[in-house]
């Protein structure tokens, strides 16, 4: 994978693309910038991050803007999407409401970390253990990204990194047994290796 973020550009009209993507994402700069490391010129994935129009980041907001979208915009049965949010606060009652939007139809995909997606970036350098407040994953994640302030350096998540991140993430998921992550844990590698299995 190309060190630094490239995005996708493709004449009007022309989809290149066999495989799209569709991701509403909590928050509105970490994992848009992240999930726009997979745009590359002649790939044939696009991964689409909605953009999040106010401050409101709630999992029925998240859900809200990816409905939106599909009534405007139809979903082949080979596209996928995806909700991504974070733990954080938010009441398991909120955070079941995805999972059951998700149930409705194959393509339909929940991804949430637990704490937050810090997590998920942290298991790209180490695996993640050790950690007893959420606030730790930042803290963890600055030893091997100095200067992280929400924001990510293409060159820091590279096609290895990402595939070190997946198992790592896979064995915090073992012994899951409900809808909902554990502490410590993640769904962002199934979105994850389902875009590279595609590309």
């Amino acid at each position: 994978m190309p060190r630094k973020t490239r995005t996708f550009q493709r004449p009007l009209g022309e989809r290149r693309y066999k495989k799209l993507f569709v991701i509403s994402a909590e928050g509105s700069k970490t994992e848009p910038q992240y999930f726009t490391l997979f745009n590359q010129p002649h790939s044939i994935v696009l991964v689409k991050c909605l953009k999040r129009k106010s401050t409101n980041s709630s999992p029925t907001q998240v859900l809200k803007r990816m409905e939106g979208y599909l009534r405007k915009e139809s979903l082949k049965n080979a596209y996928e999407a995806w909700l991504v949010v974070d733990k954080d606060d938010w009441t398991e009652d909120q955070l079941l409401e995805l999972s059951k939007w998700a149930k409705k139809r194959a393509n339909y995909n929940f991804a949430l970390s637990n704490p937050n997606f810090e997590y998920w970036l942290l298991l790209h350098f180490e695996e993640g253990k050790g950690m007893k407040q959420p606030q730790e994953c930042s803290i963890r994640l600055k030893r091997h990204l100095r200067n992280y302030k929400k924001d990510i350096d293409g060159k820091n998540f590279t096609l290895e990194r990402m595939k070190k991140a997946i198992p790592r993430a896979k064995r915090r998921n073992a012994n899951r047994n409900n809808d909902l992550p554990q502490m410590w844990s993640t769904d962002v590698y199934k979105l994850v290796e389902r875009i590279l299995n595609h590309q």
